[in-house]
Order: structure tokens, then sequence, then C-alpha cells
């Protein structure tokens, strides 16, 4: 079972530091997904993890706090705004626009009630 949390871990981290570089890609989800797995498989990199000078402050202030910064949240919002307009320009069919809107406004809410850090 460690193994599958092991590799659990890295995939979610690698999909971290890809959000990184792509605005639509969420990063602190994975981030805290991958520090969940490693976790449960290695002491050390959780560690290496949650002491990252870059990775590690976000993963800190959700468990503490369950804050998200004002730079994440608005990032997050524009990330949000940009898929839902390639949607509409890109001629999506209404029912799956509602659907989505609805889902992205639920996610809007939820990242925006959240304490700043």
């Amino acid at each position: 079972m460690r193994l599958f949390w092991f590799i659990g871990g890295f995939v979610s981290l690698a999909l971290g530091i890809t959000g990184v570089l792509l605005p639509l890609l969420p990063t602190v989800p994975f981030l805290l997904l991958a520090a969940f797995c490693f976790a449960r498989s290695s002491e050390r990199l959780h560690g290496w993890l949650i002491a990252h000078p870059k990775l590690g402050p976000p993963i800190e202030d959700w468990n503490a706090r369950g804050a998200i910064s004002k730079k994440a949240k608005i990032a997050a919002t524009v990330s949000i705004a940009a898929a839902f307009s390639i949607s509409v320009f890109l001629g999506v069919k209404p029912f799956v626009i509602v659907v989505q809107g609805l889902t992205l406004a639920c996610v809007l809410l939820f990242i925006w009630t959240r304490p700043n850090v």
C-alpha cells in the first residue's frame, strides 16, 4: 500500500508543479494531495514538501487555517473565467455551458469564502 501512496504522491506533485506553469491547472489542490500521499508513504518526502520554500507555505496555510492567499484566489478566478470563456467561444452546447457555469460558480464560492492568508 505504501507504494500506491508513494506513486500517488509523485503524480500529484508533478501535476502541482505543472500547475505552476499552466494557468488552467490548479496547483495547491495537487500539492495538498501530494502531502497527503507522502504522509502515508515517506516521512522524508513529506517533510521535504512541507519545508519547501515555495511549495510548503500554501500547504501549511491550508492545514493551519483552511486559508487561501488573495493572490491564489485571484489566479483561480481568472483561470475559471478563461476556461468558461473558451467554452462559450467554442460554441459548446447550452446545457453543458449551464452545468459548467453552475459548477464553476460553486468552486468560486468555495474559494472566496475561505479565509485569506
